[in-house]
């Protein structure tokens, strides 16, 4: 006679008994006059925090307070937010959104590799299978116009691509089709060719002239067939993964300060610089993470996405802003429980998260393109911003129908602002753009107003002028990696 221990059928449903639903989602219009109060009670576990700010940043809320607590099994946050209006949150339909898709969160894939997949997320008349390209390495002048025309040559159609440009790194994620059939490309011989030639356009940049920390830059393209069913996470979480990878992090100006200083005005030089500060609170076995920077649409997420890409886990957090200053500080340990034991590893995670706060912000000209799409538009237009001495700094291109429409942040070859003459005479060179907007408000909107990381600036060169050699270099580059493999 063999015996079992019982348990009770109900046992496993107790927690929810208890505690209710396992994520419960409310929306208050009442409490605050000037904004909308979104609680959040859940189940805790790793990356929730990140999935929850995702869900509010894709639909462009401006998150204005936080504060978060997730200690035991569950999580429980309270946002103050914005539409990007700067009004409440009063359409039902979003409301039902935001309370589906938190009440819904799946588990996150730390590791994302690159791959042809159904992409449901196309809201235009193209296909919804597209072929994902990822692209890392150390930048150059002239090298998003270089990978345009590489896939161009390569007969392959950009349908969208999002690129980003931080202290001589570069990240790329492009969705491309067949340029015939404007399929997937699901060859392994013809991903294996694309693979290969991008690659030797992102390795023309390492030249022996270079310091050891640039040719450690891992140079990297990644392609994978259409079906292996994996799915990739938001492309902009994707790229500060790639950055990171990259290694945008590793510069000098990234300073260390503790404790944070408080907030000066706009108009001081010194009050825009952004001040990252961790101490250990050893009662509690946690590191606090202290940031103060200029404020801007984004930055929680940016933070977030950094920490727990890192291998860090949020226990607690309040998130505020005042006189366009945001406030964050962050209670973390490693994700084997404990917290930053080194020094090392505290530059390395100031420096990660200075960067992840200053690779969103372009200050540069944005220059906004709207033309019927045809196969080698892109080329076309970043040959043209090539030509007349213009570097992509960031990109976000879109197929919307038959239309593709473009954003570029720009500056010339040296990093400088770009001269306005420069920016005419590429308005007159591009005859089939339907509509050109120019706009040098420092980078764009929200994000061209955050300052750079603590950082010192280079000379300034009179706008419009360019160094003849580095000019000559580009040309040079050019022409020699514009060869496809015929094996």
């Amino acid at each position: 006679m063999v015996c079992w221990p019982y348990f009770d059928p109900e046992f496993d449903n107790l927690p929810e008994r208890i505690y209710g639903p396992p994520c419960r989602v409310c929306i208050d219009n009442d409490s605050m006059e000037e904004c909308t109060v979104i609680k959040v009670d859940s189940v805790n576990k790793q990356g929730i925090l990140l999935e929850v700010v995702q869900v509010l940043t894709n639909i462009n809320l401006t998150i204005l307070k936080s504060y978060i607590s997730s200690d035991a099994g569950w999580f429980m946050d309270v946002f103050h937010v914005k539409d990007e209006h700067g009004d409440k949150i009063k359409d039902q339909n979003v409301i039902n959104y935001i309370q589906q898709a938190i009440g819904t969160v799946r588990e996150i894939e730390n590791t994302v590799k690159a791959m042809a997949y159904r992409n449901d997320e196309f809201n235009s008349d193209q296909p919804s299978e597209h072929t994902a390209i990822e692209m890392k390495g150390t930048d150059r002048p002239g090298l998003f116009s270089e990978i345009s025309a590489a896939l161009a040559d390569l007969h392959c159609n950009i349908v969208e691509a999002h690129a980003w440009s931080h202290n001589a790194r570069l990240a790329c994620v492009a969705y491309i089709s067949d340029q015939s059939t404007d399929t997937p490309i699901d060859d392994p011989h013809r991903l294996a060719t694309i693979e290969g030639h991008l690659t030797t356009v992102l390795r023309a940049t390492t030249t022996p002239t270079q310091s050891e920390s640039e040719i450690a830059s891992p140079q990297e393209v990644k392609t994978a067939e259409f079906g292996e069913g994996t799915n990739m996470t938001d492309v902009e979480r994707r790229l500060h993964q790639l950055m990171l990878s990259a290694g945008d992090f590793h510069r000098p100006e990234f300073e260390t300060m503790t404790p944070p200083p408080s907030p000066r005005s706009d108009g001081d030089e010194e009050g825009r610089k952004t001040v990252v500060s961790i101490e250990n609170c050893h009662e509690k076995w946690y590191s606090i993470v202290s940031i103060e920077c200029k404020d801007r649409p984004r930055l929680m997420f940016d933070t977030v996405c950094t920490l727990t890409d890192m291998q860090y886990v949020i226990f607690h957090a309040s998130i505020s802003s005042r006189d366009g200053r945001s406030l964050q500080e962050y209670f973390i340990r490693h994700v084997d429980g404990y917290a930053l034991s080194s020094e090392s590893e505290k530059e390395k995670v100031i420096k990660c998260l200075g960067a992840a706060i200053e690779r969103r912000v372009c200050e540069g000209v944005r220059l906004e393109l709207s033309a019927e799409n045809r196969v080698g538009l892109l080329s076309d237009i970043t040959r043209v911003l090539r030509e007349n001495g213009l570097s992509v700094v960031r990109a976000d291109v879109k197929t919307q129908g038959e239309k593709a429409v473009n954003a570029f942040y720009l500056k010339d070859i040296l990093g400088n602002e770009v001269d306005t003459d420069v920016v005419e005479s590429v308005k007159k060179e591009m005859d089939d753009v339907i509509d050109f907007e120019v706009k040098n408000d420092g980078g764009g909107g929200s994000s061209s107003q955050q300052g750079r990381c603590l950082s010192s600036s280079p000379p300034q060169r009179s706008p419009g002028l360019f160094s003849l050699g580095d000019v000559l270099k580009s040309q040079i580059q050019r022409f020699s990696h514009n060869f496809i493999p015929t094996n």
